[in-house]
C-alpha cells in the first residue's frame, strides 16, 4: 500500500507529518510524493483563516481527482475545528482531527480491512525514503496554547500546553541524525513556556541538554515571543550549531490593537528584543508576522505598525489579512476595516518587507555562510547539471548548480546576488 501526504500551515504541522509517515512506514506502508499514485492520501489541515479552509477543501477534491479509488483522510486543525461539514465532502473518506491523529494508521488500516499493524521494532530505523523531506525535521516540542489572543483559533483545535519530556527530544533528534538528517527545527505553538508543566525544566535548560547530548549540525528554533527572550537566553547561540535565525511574531506595531490581541508586549518591549537580538548576534536573520485590517485597526495605528516594521528591516516578513474565525473572542467585534483598506495596506506593509529583505541580502554579499543542501529541483537538458536549493543558518536562501549529488551536505560557499531571479533567491558560489 501507498500513502502520500500533504501538509498546510505552519512548522507544528509538519513535525505532526513527519511521525504519522514513520508510523505509517512501521505499518507496512510506501511512503510517496502527493504527487504520484497512491492508496492513501493524507491531508494536514490548517485552520487559522478561511483561506486555509478554503485550501483544505480544494486539495481534498484534488487528491481524490488525481486519485480516484485512493482512501482520503483530512486531518489537522480544520477537522479537529469543524469536522462536520468536511464530513459531507463526498471526496474525503474519513475525517480526524488533532486529537485523533494518533489513531489515523489504525483507522485507516481498519476502513480498508487491512488487519492490525504490526509490532514495530524498536530497533529498527526507518530509512530516508519513509520520510517526507530528507534534510530538515520538525520535532515537536510542546502543543497547544494558554495564551488565548482575541483573533486565534489554535487553543481551540490545539488545545492546552503540553511540553514533550527533554529525553523524549534528545532519543528523537538522535534518531533523526542516524537517519540522515542534518538539522532538526524545534516547533510547539508557545516554544517560550516550555517546560512549566515539568520538573525543573524551561526552554533554556531544555537547549542546553540537547546541545549536550545530540551531535546534529544544525538546530532551529521555530519562533519566540519577544517577553520570552533575554541575554541568559542568547547566551546560548554562543554554540553556532543553533541557528541564527529567531521568528518573532509582531502582530501590530500599535500598542492600542495590541492591548485588544490580547499580546502580551508592547510596541516598546518588542523593540527591545529586536535591540538584544541585534547586540548579541548582529548577522542573525529577524523574520515576523503582522495582520492588518484587526477589527477598529485606524490609520493611525497602521502607521505605528508600517514605522515598527521599517526601524526593524525585517529580513523578512510575512503579512496577513485579518480573517475573523468563528470561536474566538475576535469573532465578537465589528469587522469595520474594509476589504479595499486591507489589501492597501497589506500591500504597503509587502513593500516595506521587500526593502527588508532586499537589504538583508545586500549585506551579505560576498560573505562565506554554510548551506544545507535539499533535493535538485531540475535538471539543465544542456549541461546536465542538477539546480540544488538550501538555506543557510541565518534563514537566506540561495541556489547553485552541480553534476555532484550534494543533497544532504552542509558546504561553505560565498554568496553573490542574482538580479535575473524572479524567486530572489542568493546565488553560491561553491
Amino acid at each position: 500500500m501507498r500513502v502520500a501526504f500533504e501538509t498546510h500551515g505552519c512548522k507544528l504541522n509538519q513535525a505532526d507529518t513527519l511521525k504519522l509517515s514513520s508510523e505509517f512506514f512501521d505499518a507496512g506502508f510506501k511512503i510517496v510524493k502527493e504527487n504520484e499514485a497512491c492508496d492513501v492520501y493524507v491531508l494536514n489541515s490548517c485552520t487559522v483563516t478561511h483561506i486555509a479552509d478554503r485550501k483544505g477543501r480544494s486539495s481534498a477534491r484534488s487528491a481524490k481527482k488525481l486519485n480516484p479509488n485512493s482512501f482520503v483522510v483530512f486531518t489537522g486543525c480544520y477537522a479537529e475545528r469543524d469536522p462536520r461539514s468536511l464530513e459531507a465532502i463526498q471526496e474525503i473518506d474519513l475525517v480526524l482531527g488533532n486529537v485523533s491523529k494518533k489513531d489515523i494508521v489504525n483507522k485507516v488500516l481498519d476502513e480498508l480491512k487491512i488487519g492490525d499493524a504490526p509490532a514495530g521494532d524498536s530497533f529498527a530505523e526507518p530509512p530516508m525514503e519513509s520520510f517526507s523531506t530528507k534534510t530538515r525535521a520538525m520535532i515537536k516540542i510542546q502543543e497547544g496554547c494558554n495564551q488565548i489572543c482575541s483573533y486565534c483559533i489554535v487553543p481551540k483545535v490545539r488545545g492546552r500546553e503540553k511540553s514533550v519530556p527533554v529525553s523524549e527530544l534528545i532519543s528523537q533528534i538522535n534518531h533523526l541524525q542516524r537517519s540522515g538528517f542534518k538539522e532538526v527545527v524545534l516547533t510547539g505553538t508557545q516554544l517560550g513556556s516550555y517546560g512549566f508543566d515539568l520538573s525543573k525544566t524551561n526552554l533554556k535548560s531544555m537547549l542546553s541538554n540537547i546541545l549536550n547530548h545530540t551531535d546534529i549540525p544544525r538546530i532551529r528554533v521555530s519562533s519566540l515571543q519577544p517577553q520570552e527572550i533575554d541575554l541568559d537566553l542568547l547566551d546560548l547561540w554562543q554554540d553556532t550549531r543553533l541557528c541564527q535565525h529567531f521568528h518573532i511574531p509582531l502582530q501590530s506595531g500599535s500598542d492600542t490593537i495590541l492591548k485588544a490581541m490580547r499580546r502580551r508586549y508592547t510596541s516598546e518591549q518588542y523593540m527591545a528584543s529586536i535591540r538584544q537580538i541585534k547586540s548579541v548576534l548582529p548577522g542573525a536573520s529577524i523574520t515576523s508576522d503582522v495582520i492588518v485590517g484587526f477589527p477598529n485597526e485606524s490609520e493611525e495605528d497602521f502607521h505605528d505598525t508600517a514605522n515598527l516594521c521599517r526601524s526593524v528591516s525585517f529580513s523578512d516578513l510575512h503579512v496577513f489579512k485579518f480573517s475573523s474565525r468563528p470561536g474566538t473572542s475576535a469573532s465578537h467585534f465589528p469587522d469595520n476595516v474594509t476589504y479595499s483598506t486591507k489589501s492597501k495596506r497589506s500591500k504597503e506593509l509587502m513593500l516595506i518587507a521587500e526593502d527588508g529583505f532586499r537589504k538583508y541580502r545586500e549585506s551579505h554579499i560576498g560573505k562565506q555562510e554554510y548551506v544545507l543542501w535539499e533535493e535538485p529541483s531540475n535538471k539543465n537538458a544542456i549541461n546536465k547539471l542538477n539546480t540544488y536549493t538550501g538555506l543557510t543558518s541565518n534563514y537566506i536562501r540561495v541556489k547553485s548548480e552541480s553534476e555532484k549529488e550534494i543533497t544532504g551536505r552542509i558546504e561553505p560557499v560565498t554568496l553573490a546576488m542574482n538580479t535575473n531571479d524572479e524567486s530572489k533567491m542568493m546565488t553560491a558560489i561553491r
